[in-house]
């Protein structure tokens, strides 16, 4: 077998690859690779996916084909073993064969409803006093959401680096705050932990450079020549026509971070990838493959135009953007030519441990812990490192704000809508209304289940169900006020926009007129007479939640209970060990 390296890599691609195949094989997955992009020389992205359930997946990339191909089953080896993939998942049905939902170590606190006590048992003093820090937040925002089995709170043990102390984290925190960042697979302990410790840098350093509008020095094309792979890359992205600038992030030297900043002349448009690694080779292959992973050259049209220091950039959702999906608005001072810092040219060329610990030393100096969970059960070492307040992708006071509590409190109801009684139908649309939740957000999407492809139920958005309920319960008025809204923001398909108008017609004749008699045949000719007859019965309640089937709660659909079986896979994997 050929063997190849590459930079900071301590195994051979084609080793670390054979051995992943194997353990991916070994729980059951059939990976295929799909949508392999090579758009400039020495910048490569891959996605794999389970053949027979396509929500195990994961992407990667890389300077070579092998490096991607290594790096996305690393990923989803990384995924699998911190349940990544089902963070946000409805998991109930898994008690059926095992005693715990997330990990065979959890441990659960019970919650009283009216009780804003956070124990000493749920995480340490510096986490509650981050997350809670006007104690003001009741136990009920950290109840886990995956399983209606009204246990409480979920922990999962994590390990606190400056003193070896062990805390039990909340499940719902993880799922919800920090979405992937801080979470690595590696050929070794320290490669992956130096993976996972370089995102949180990255992650707060960008954050840091977006919010404060700051001005990056031009990293000089001597350091770049020194690369030949990437000098080649940003070659090719000028030949495109695209002007790209490579600045050193790394704020006077203190930070191993790098920024590739991408205008497009075409449009007007500006785009930036930030990445982190105590090795400059690394972190400029990064930002060079992670701004073209999962695009070709033309799909590098589209971004925002910069704006001014003041205005989209410094706003949260904005930073969430600049998460996922990375293309969140950027301020005209990453573009000035005079930076706010000296350019250094920083590298760290010691061994993994020293630039571990150096990492280390960094976060800490950021005023937050490092805490780590660590598995190796499925073949490889994986971790999950958080430094809460600054590894967060949601502001942590955004704690109090989660989804799960409508998610329990109506979750038996969603399964079997047309059977509900009345009251739960008025409670869900009260709840509804109050909701944080975009009325274009698909209502299986926030409720955990995976959508059968094709079904009302996989179209079905969250202002729609607020239409069926106020339609179920008589409401008309505000039925009409919820069809314009969905009407004038929502992109529909021909079948489901024909019967809304239906809807609408026979809606607003029957509230203003106070009968469709003298519009019967106005109505059958416009609309034709199904639809209008089919408006009619859900004005009178003879109709509800149409083509809205009752799901099974052990299966709600087909797809979700693919997925079910192969978490019961990953589980089992990890209880034979």
């Amino acid at each position: 077998m050929t063997q190849t390296f590459a930079t900071g890599k301590d195994s051979a691609l084609e080793q670390a690859i054979a051995s992943m195949q194997q353990a991916l094989r070994s729980l059951g997955f059939a990976v295929e690779e799909t949508h392999w992009l090579n758009p400039i020389p020495h910048a490569w992205s891959v996605r794999i996916q389970d053949a027979h359930c396509p929500q195990i997946a994961a992407s990667g990339r890389g300077s070579t084909r092998n490096a991607a191909l290594a790096s996305a089953c690393g990923e989803l080896l990384e995924r699998l073993s911190t349940r990544y993939l089902w963070a946000h998942t409805y998991l109930t049905p898994v008690l059926e064969h095992f005693d715990y939902i997330h990990q065979p170590d959890e441990r659960w606190l019970s919650v009283d409803r009216d009780d804003q006590t956070w124990p000493e048992q749920l995480m340490d003093p510096p986490c509650r006093a981050t997350y809670n820090p006007h104690r003001h937040i009741s136990l009920m925002a950290l109840v886990d959401s995956h399983g209606d089995i009204g246990r409480g709170i979920c922990m999962l043990p994590f390990i606190r680096q400056r003193d070896g102390h062990r805390i039990w984290f909340p499940v719902s925190l993880l799922a919800h705050q920090f979405e992937s960042i801080g979470m690595a697979s590696g050929n070794s302990r320290e490669e992956a932990q130096i993976q996972a410790m370089s995102e949180i840098l990255e992650h707060t350093i960008k954050a840091r450079i977006l919010r404060e509008s700051m001005t990056l020095p031009a990293v000089p094309d001597e350091v770049i020549n020194r690369y030949p792979n990437i000098s080649a890359g940003i070659d090719a992205l000028r030949a495109a026509g695209l002007t790209p600038r490579v600045l050193d992030g790394s704020l006077g030297g203190r930070y191993p971070v790098m920024c590739l900043a991408l205008q497009n002349p075409n449009d007007g448009g500006l785009c930036a990838a930030f990445a982190a690694h105590p090795c400059m080779e690394i972190a400029l292959e990064r930002t060079l493959t992670g701004l073209l992973e999962g695009r070709r050259i033309e799909q590098l049209d589209g971004f925002p135009a910069p704006g001014s220091v003041s205005d989209q950039s410094i706003l949260t959702d904005n930073m969430k953007r600049h998460v996922i999906p990375a293309d969140g608005h950027l301020s005209w001072a990453l573009l000035s030519d005079t930076p706010d810092t000296p350019f250094v040219d920083w590298n760290d060329d010691r061994d993994d441990s020293a630039r571990c610990r150096d990492l280390m030393t960094l976060i800490h100096q950021e005023g937050t812990d490092v805490y780590i969970l660590e598995s190796t059960h499925l073949g490889i070492y994986t971790c999950r490192i958080i430094a809460p307040g600054i590894s967060d992708v949601e502001p942590p006071d955004h704690v109090a704000k989660g989804h799960h509590r409508l998610i329990l409190a109506h979750r038996a109801t969603l399964f079997n809508l047309p059977g509900a009684p009345r009251s739960a139908w008025h409670a869900f649309l009260e709840d509804l209304e109050t909701a944080d939740i975009s009325d274009q957000r698909p209502v299986l999407d926030w409720a955990g289940i995976i959508a059968d492809p094709g079904t009302a139920w996989e179209r079905l958005r969250t202002g729609e169900l607020k239409l069926w309920l106020a339609l179920a319960l008589g409401y008309q008025k505000e039925g009409l006020k919820y069809i314009r809204d969905i009407l004038a923001t929502s992109a529909l398909m021909p079948t489901d926009k024909g019967r809304l108008r239906a809807l609408q017609d026979v809606l607003e004749l029957n509230l203003n007129a106070g009968s469709l008699e003298a519009y019967r045949a106005a109505l059958n000719s416009y609309h034709g007479e199904a639809l209008v007859e089919e408006a009619e019965e859900l004005l009178d309640g003879v109709t509800v939640f149409p083509d809205l089937d009752v799901m099974d709660p052990c299966r709600p659909t087909e797809a979700h209970g693919r997925f079910l079986d192969a978490y019961a896979r990953v589980l089992l994997s990890q209880a034979v060990k």
